[in-house]
C-alpha cells in the first residue's frame, strides 16, 4: 500500500475504533460500573496509554531492526528507508499482547481509576489490543500521527474537540475527556470528544486531588 492509502486505512481504523470499539468497551464496563463518567475515564486512560505504550514499543522495534540491517546495508544512503519499509513489512512482529499487558499495569496504578479496583481492566485487552496496533502502524507513517495532550479543567478547544451530548455548552472548561484528538505534527486531523461543565476546574480538584 502507498503511504498515502496506509493514512487513509489507519484514519479509518481509529474512526471505527471510536465510534464502535468504544462503545463495545463501555458496554463491558457498565456491567461492572454504574457511573458513566468513570466508564468514560477508564476507557479514555486506556485509549491514551495505548498510544504512549505503542510508541515506546515501536522505538525498541526500530532499534532492533537497525541493527539486524546494519550489516547488510552499512554505508546505505537508503538505510532509514530501509528500516521502515522493513517495520511496514512485519507489522505483524509486533508483541501487542506485551503492550496490551504493559498497559493494563499502567491503568492499575492510575490514580484516577484504580482506587477502589472495581473492575479488572483485563475486560478491555480487545479494546486496547487494537488501539496498541493502531498506534504502532501510526508510527510508520511520515509524519506520524500523535494524539494531543488533555487535561481535566483546560480550557474547551473547539479546534481539537466536539463536546459531549451532556456537556454544558456555554462552559469554558472541561471537565474530562472521553476521546483524545488526533494530531500530525501541529495539526488536528481527526477531532477527540470532551465534556464541559460549569466549574469544571473546581469539581476535578475536589474529585481528583489528595485526601
Amino acid at each position: 500500500m502507498s503511504s498515502v492509502a496506509r493514512k487513509a486505512a489507519l484514519l479509518s481504523r481509529f474512526s471505527d475504533a471510536y465510534s464502535q470499539a468504544r462503545l463495545d468497551a463501555q458496554c463491558l464496563l457498565r456491567r461492572c460500573i454504574d457511573k458513566a463518567e468513570t466508564v468514560q475515564r477508564i476507557i479514555y486512560i486506556a485509549t491514551v496509554e495505548a498510544f504512549h505504550v505503542a510508541k515506546m514499543a515501536f522505538r525498541h522495534f526500530k532499534i532492533r531492526v537497525r541493527k539486524s540491517l546494519t550489516p547488510s546495508l552499512a554505508g546505505s544512503n537508503n538505510f532509514e528507508d530501509a528500516v521502515l519499509d522493513y517495520i511496514i513489512c512485519h507489522l505483524d512482529l509486533y508483541d501487542s499482547q506485551s503492550s496490551v499487558n504493559d498497559v493494563i499495569r499502567a491503568m492499575n496504578v492510575n490514580p484516577k481509576i484504580s482506587f477502589p479496583p472495581e473492575v479488572d481492566f483485563c475486560l478491555l485487552s480487545d479494546f486496547i489490543q487494537e488501539i496498541c496496533c493502531i498506534a504502532f502502524a501510526m508510527q510508520t507513517l511520515d509524519p506520524p500521527l500523535d494524539i494531543a495532550f488533555g487535561a481535566d479543567g483546560e480550557i474547551f478547544n473547539d479546534c481539537k474537540y466536539r463536546r459531549s451530548y451532556d456537556s454544558d455548552f456555554t462552559a469554558p472548561l472541561v471537565f474530562y475527556h472521553v476521546w483524545p484528538a488526533l494530531m500530525e505534527n501541529d495539526c488536528v486531523i481527526m477531532k477527540g470528544e470532551a465534556v464541559t461543565k460549569r466549574g469544571a476546574f473546581v469539581r476535578c480538584t475536589q474529585h481528583w486531588g489528595p485526601k
